[in-house]
């Protein structure tokens, strides 16, 4: 008999999608909590609130272990995401008259909470109909399947390689020079190959760019809906993928450079290994991420 339960419950296990990363951000008019899976989430999610927290449950899915992060926020207190049988719950504590709204990424890797203040309209005489009402509709939430923004990303990929061999050609052919000017002139060509990849396709553009060392620098490419971090240079790496919460300035830009520092770190730190991947999945690239305790 239990065998035979094990056999029904395997597949389950196979499907569910794995949670590998949560990040918080905080804004004035609302705070997001942006989950990233590892394959797409096709869960059903299912929502349940009282006056001071919300209750969320993300069926088929996992996570290695509980999370609890304390938040100084004007919409969230704590957060806590614990791993139950065949679905993960997360609990937010609330500040009062915060609601929630949850949507999916268009290739359903990520999963975004935002919870912001509700209008006070018929909160007081019928609260238990509206969490009623938001919890049938969260249950039958669809997941996006969107295959040509699948190929866009594809397609960034091969632009960046080309960049990546148009940088290896400039400095094969600059290792001649003047060493006072050759770092310069590196950093020089690594702005015109980034700006040859931007022009050879109307839909890639430069958000934002800085120098991290004399050999290195990091951008920011914007390709239709989506923005990327790469760092050109001694090494080319795609470090991260952004669909909402893009920087607007170069303080939000310096903030998403500071939480990756440990990873530029370690990235500079093996610069000469000759089995240093170019470029990464986007899957691999987030099981890089630390969660964020």
């Amino acid at each position: 008999m239990i065998k035979i339960v094990l056999l029904f419950l395997l597949p389950l296990s196979i499907y569910a999608s794995k949670i590998l990363s949560y990040n918080i951000y905080d804004r004035s008019d609302r705070a997001d909590v942006m989950i990233t899976f590892d394959v797409p989430y096709e869960g059903t999610i299912k929502k349940s609130a009282t006056s001071s927290k919300i209750i969320i449950k993300l069926q088929n899915a996992s996570i290695e272990s509980s999370k609890l992060k304390q938040i100084s926020s004007n919409y969230i207190n704590t957060l806590a995401i614990t791993p139950l049988t065949n679905y993960v719950q997360i609990v937010a504590s609330i500040s009062n008259g915060v609601i929630l709204q949850v949507s999916k990424t268009s290739d359903a890797y990520g999963l975004r909470l935002r919870f912001k203040k509700g209008t006070t309209k018929n909160n007081t005489t019928k609260p238990t109909l509206a969490s009623s009402q938001q919890t049938s509709q969260l249950s039958h939430l669809p997941t996006k399947k969107n295959n040509d923004m699948t190929q866009s990303y594809y397609i960034v990929i091969a632009i960046l390689i080309v960049g990546i061999i148009i940088l290896f050609v400039i400095k094969k052919k600059i290792t001649n020079k003047h060493p006072l000017n050759k770092q310069k002139e590196s950093l020089d060509k690594n702005k015109v190959a980034l700006e040859s990849i931007s022009n050879s396709d109307g839909s890639v553009s430069i958000r934002f760019q800085k120098n991290i060392d004399d050999k290195n620098s990091v951008v920011m490419l914007d390709f239709m809906n989506q923005s990327y971090l790469v760092m050109m240079g001694s090494n080319n790496v795609l470090l991260d993928r952004f669909s909402d919460d893009k920087p607007a300035s170069q303080e939000e830009f310096n903030v998403i450079l500071q939480d990756h520092q440990e990873m530029l770190d370690n990235f500079l730190s093996n610069k000469d290994s000759e089995n240093e991947p170019k470029a990464k999945t986007y899957s691999q690239k987030a099981s890089t991420i630390s969660y964020d305790v």
